[in-house]
């Protein structure tokens, strides 16, 4: 029976074979890895994957698809919310499962109307993420991998950037889904930096929050207020607007706060 995509979850089913295996191919699984990839679907990357690997592990909320993929062999199947489920858990399992692998790998086409959320989660276990490929909307990942001084750059590339090294690797058009999706879309690569600054994290992301809640004012007028009711008597300069601030003196100015 013909699956139909439910608006309620975002689906858009990848369908293009040529932009799958450049997916794929950017991906580059090898066997014996431990990999998990996020609302797998119809299977258009699984199958790919799972070819490759050996043995896949998937994520997928809708009961009737779950169904669908216990039905292959060498996949293990978590019915669940990505946003409940817990990676430092799934990665032991899967870990002792896979002795040649340390950490695990994450893939996905995440759904769009909850991509954002899904990075911050992943975010807070990224010690046990070896690197991360997603389909996401273009404009997201614009954002993401943007710099400073552009229109793109934002508290999402700051809270991404101080802990990741991202690229944008391909660029996915409508045509390539069923049904196609309103929008432009592209995978990111994101690998874990080796040796990531030091830093409180709900106070980077308190600052940062603050810093870009009117970006178009100078700092003094929204981020010098939040310094001065923490008693912060250092230097940092507030005569710049948040987007000209580079992720490093971010985090600097949060680990003296």
């Amino acid at each position: 029976m013909k699956h139909i995509a439910r608006k309620r979850f975002g689906q858009h089913f990848l369908t293009d074979g040529a932009i799958i295996g450049a997916i794929v191919d950017g991906i580059n699984p090898q066997p014996a890895q431990a990999m998990v990839e996020i609302g797998p679907g119809l299977a258009a990357l699984t199958q790919p994957l799972v070819e490759r690997l050996g043995h896949l592990t998937v994520i997928e909320l809708d009961r009737d698809l779950a169904v669908r993929l216990r039905e292959h062999p060498h996949l293990s199947v978590v019915e669940s919310d990505v946003l409940k489920v817990d990676f430092r858990a799934l990665a032991l399992q899967m870990l002792t499962h896979a002795p040649a692998a340390a950490k695990i790998r994450v893939v996905g086409n995440l759904p769009y109307n909850i991509s954002t959320p899904i990075l911050f989660h992943l975010l807070d276990q990224v010690d046990v993420i070896e690197d991360q490929h997603f389909m996401l909307q273009k404009e997201v990942i614009d954002r993401m991998v943007a710099k400073p001084a552009t229109s793109d750059y934002s508290r999402l590339s700051v809270m991404l950037q101080w802990r990741y090294d991202m690229a944008n690797v391909l660029f996915v058009p409508p045509e390539s889904f069923d049904p196609p999706p309103r929008v432009d879309s592209a995978v990111v690569r994101m690998v874990p930096l080796a040796a990531p600054p030091v830093v409180n994290v709900k106070t980077l992301e308190t600052l940062v929050q603050v810093a870009f809640s009117q970006r178009r004012k100078i700092l003094r007028n929204t981020l010098g207020k939040w310094l001065e009711e923490k008693g912060f008597a250092g230097q940092f300069d507030l005569q710049r607007r948040a987007e000209e601030v580079p992720v490093a003196e971010f985090v600097a100015l949060a680990q003296k706060v």
